[in-house]
This record gives structure tokens, C-alpha cells and sequence, in this order.
């Protein structure tokens, strides 16, 4: 079992095993809060931005005269551990909580001051040379320190996430112009339109993709507005004068992004709204990748009785009983990603909603479904790059055989013939199994076969145009 140290806090007193780092309040979190299994260690970008927070919140300190400068010094070491990652195994607080995130914010308070502690020369436990709450949490509450760390976090994690959704938009671009010559038949209501190219076709999924890019760009710069220094309700209770401004000022250099302080931080403290807003954007950015699964899916169903205009990566075996099956399982497990993020979104939304009066106390919960809902699309979206778009091949042929067999290809003889006796030749076509060929060109002789070869080279069909009589 090892030696153990004797820590209380208002509700009594615990044994601590001596080698943990965290303390009496994030024990108390650990007994209460079994929910998800997930630990914040689990989330090692929003473990170093408490590190940020605790080393701004140390010096801004230090400087206004709330904290000796020897004390400030020993956080600003424990916090420079924790943001190398040092300590990520001692934050062991569940992802999901009551409290507003306050035993995320002792556990960070807790581990800072034990790393301190030694640095000082001292035991952990000995709070009566540097505090977890008197001197850690100083000028501090958990709600300015939990969200303006998980924005942070946010942000930093939106980073990576965006350059994922980047490597997609180019992954498409490359199969786009890799088909540019591929002629194909474009449906719609899944029945045949017009030709197109499977170039356009990969190229519009890039265009589609590469909105989202600039949403997504719009959205993180809504969490660059932080209310650090508003304490408990935003009145800056318990902080010095100037705080807020030191505080931010220090943590803008320190995670290296342009942070602000809001101007209204009662507001800040309670709104949530960038948080719909994000995960509302990220939400329009799945059901678009899910709706491009479902197109891949589709144009390569087969191979045999499908559409078969592509071949995705043969990934492993379709099926325990029928041989030689494969199945489009990359495109299947991005669907069930996205599915994930669309369900968060209002999670997201509904926790946003239940803030009352000067806080919202909910957003351990949210920051749990933006955390993974990053982390599950991010990997979903680099797994469909990787296992499956850049292996893309198409059926060329196929494609053109099934253009020239279409139906479709009767509208591009209405500027010639008229939309009527265009239509009396698809009834025709569609009633008799012939081709718009056979009735247009040798039974009613509408058109020459000049003119046929003309419309209907492969030239013009992939750049149509206008041809009139």
C-alpha cells in the first residue's frame, strides 16, 4: 500500500497515498464521478492549457502583489511540468462531472501545488507553504479558470482538426483532376440527368468541403474571447486590480494566440453560445462528409448489379459466409463518425440551453462532446484519405458505355428538336428498350448522323456546348 499523507477539506478528513500528486478534492471527484471512464489525462491538450491558465493567473498575481514572488515562482514550476505533460496521469477527474468543472480545476490546483511543494523543498500535502485554493486558485474560481482553459483547448484541438479537413479538400481536388476526362452520367432523385465528368463530380465534393474550411476558421475565433479574472459571476471578486488584463495579457504569450478578455465578463461567464456555434458548424461539416460516403458508396455498389462507376480499396473480407465479398467498410465507419458528432450537436445544444442565472454549470458535458467529437471525425476523415480516397479508380469505360446507353442524353437534343418530340423519343426509348440513337438518327431521322457525332463526342460531352439546327 505504500505511506500515505492526511489531507481534510470542510466535509473531513482521507488518507492520500503519498505518491499521488492530486489531492483530497479530486479523490472525493474520483469516488463520485464514474461516468464515462474517460479521465481528463485522456485530454492532454486541455491538461496543459490549466497549465497555461495556473502559470497566467501565478504572474499576473505576482505582479499585482497578491502572491510572494518565491510562491508564484513554484506554481509557475509546477505549471511549466504540467504543460510539458509531465503529471498528465495524476488529472484523473472524469471527463464528465457535476460542479461546473470544479474537481477539473482542484485537480490541476492540487497537482501545481504538490509539484511546487517540492520544488520548495517540502512534502506534498504541506499546504501551509504553498495552498492548492489560497495560492494555485488565487484571484481564481472554477468558472473563469474551466472555460477559459477549455477554450484553449478548443481552440488549439480545432487547429488540427481544420488541417485534417484541409488534407480532405486536397484528396478530392487530386481525384478530381485525376478523372477530368471520365465521362459519367449525373442523376438526380438518383435517376439519370445529364453527363458529367467524374472529374466535376470529385471536384465538388473538394469546393464543398473547402466552405466548411472558412466556416470552421470563423467559428474558432469565436473562443479567442475568454473570461479569465471574472472570478465566480464576472464581478472580479477576490482578484486585484488590473488582474483580468495582466492575467489574459500573460496568456495570450504564453499559449501563443491572440486571446482577449471579454468586455462584458458577468455575460461571459454564464454564455455558452460560441459552443452551439462550433459544434453547429462541425455538425454541417459531418452530414457533408456523411452525404459524400453515401455517393461513394453508391457509385461503387456492385460490382456486378450496382453502379459500379468506381472501385473503392479492397479493405478485408464482406462476409462470413458469402465469398468474395467486399464491402465499402472505410466509407461505412466515416457515416458512423459522423452519426456521432450530429447526435453531440444537440447535447452540445441542450447544455447550452440548461444555464441558469450567472453560470452554466453543464459545460463539463460539453466540453466532453466537442473533445471527442473532434477526436472521433478527425480520425475518421484522415481514415477515408488514407484507406480509401487516394486508392479511388474508375470503371471509364463502364461509365461511358452507361452514358451512351443513358436516357439522359436525349435532353441535349432540345435546342434542336424541342422539348416535345425530345420527350416522345425518351417515352419511346423507355417503352421499347431502343436507344435515343436508334429512334433520333435512323427511325425518325431527326437529326443527321453528322450532327449526332457532333453533339455526342466525347469532346462535347465532357465540355458541353450549345448546339442548335
Amino acid at each position: 500500500m505504500g505511506t500515505t499523507r492526511k489531507e481534510h477539506d470542510f466535509l473531513g478528513e482521507l488518507e492520500i497515498p503519498d505518491h499521488l500528486y492530486y489531492g483530497i478534492q479530486t479523490f472525493r471527484a474520483v469516488e463520485n464521478f464514474n461516468i464515462t471512464g474517460i479521465p481528463i489525462s485522456k485530454e492532454p491538450l486541455f491538461i496543459k492549457a490549466l497549465g497555461y491558465v495556473k502559470k497566467a493567473a501565478a504572474m499576473a498575481n505576482r505582479d499585482c502583489g497578491a502572491l510572494d514572488p518565491k510562491i508564484a515562482g513554484a506554481i509557475c514550476y509546477g505549471s511549466d511540468q504540467v504543460i510539458a505533460g509531465k503529471f498528465d496521469k495524476e488529472f484523473v477527474s472524469d471527463m464528465i462531472q457535476g460542479g461546473a468543472g470544479t474537481s477539473v480545476n482542484m485537480n490541476a490546483n492540487e497537482v501545481i501545488a504538490n509539484i511546487g511543494l517540492e520544488y520548495l523543498g517540502h512534502k506534498k500535502g504541506e499546504y501551509n507553504f504553498l495552498h492548492p485554493n489560497n495560492h494555485v486558485n488565487c484571484s481564481q474560481s472554477t468558472n473563469d479558470a474551466y472555460p477559459s482553459a477549455f477554450r484553449i483547448a478548443l481552440y488549439l484541438k480545432m487547429d488540427h482538426f481544420i488541417k485534417t479537413v484541409e488534407n480532405l479538400e486536397k484528396a478530392f481536388l487530386a481525384k478530381g483532376n485525376e478523372f477530368k476526362n471520365v465521362l459519367k452520367m449525373g442523376r438526380t432523385q438518383l435517376q439519370d440527368a445529364v453527363p458529367m465528368t467524374l472529374g466535376q463530380e470529385f471536384h465538388s465534393y473538394a469546393t464543398t468541403i473547402g466552405e466548411d474550411v472558412l466556416r470552421l476558421k470563423d467559428a474558432q475565433s469565436l473562443v479567442l474571447d475568454i473570461n479569465m479574472g471574472a472570478t465566480a459571476i464576472g464581478t472580479k471578486v477576490n482578484a486585484p486590480e488590473g488582474y483580468p488584463e495582466i492575467c489574459v495579457n500573460y496568456l495570450a504569450k504564453e499559449v501563443g494566440i491572440p486571446l482577449t478578455l471579454s468586455p462584458d465578463l458577468i455575460e461571459a461567464t454564464v454564455d455558452t453560445g460560441a459552443y452551439v456555434q462550433i459544434m453547429g458548424t462541425m455538425k454541417r461539416t459531418a452530414v457533408k462528409i456523411s452525404k459524400i460516403c453515401n455517393d461513394l458508396r453508391l457509385l461503387s455498389s456492385g460490382p456486378r448489379t450496382g453502379l459500379n462507376e468506381i472501385n473503392l480499396p479492397p479493405r478485408q473480407p464482406g462476409s462470413s459466409i458469402m465469398p468474395g465479398k467486399v464491402n465499402p467498410v472505410i466509407p461505412e465507419v466515416a457515416n458512423q463518425a459522423c452519426f456521432y458528432v450530429i447526435g453531440q450537436d444537440l447535447t452540445v445544444t441542450m447544455a447550452a440551453e440548461a444555464g441558469q442565472l450567472q453560470l452554466n454549470v453543464m459545460e463539463p458535458v460539453i466540453a466532453f462532446a466537442m473533445f471527442t467529437s473532434f477526436d472521433y471525425l478527425s480520425n475518421a476523415i484522415q481514415t477515408l484519405i488514407d484507406k480509401c480516397i487516394v486508392g479511388i479508380t474508375a470503371n471509364e469505360q463502364h461509365c461511358y458505355n452507361m452514358v451512351m446507353n443513358s436516357i439522359g442524353i436525349v435532353t441535349q437534343l432540345n435546342p434542336i428538336i424541342g422539348y416535345e418530340e425530345s420527350a416522345s423519343i425518351a417515352g419511346e426509348a423507355l417503352k421499347t428498350g431502343k436507344s435515343v440513337h436508334q429512334i433520333a438518327v435512323v427511325e425518325r431521322k431527326l437529326i443527321t448522323q453528322e450532327k449526332w457525332d457532333e453533339i455526342y463526342s466525347l469532346e462535347n460531352l465532357i465540355n458541353p456546348k450549345f448546339i442548335t439546327s
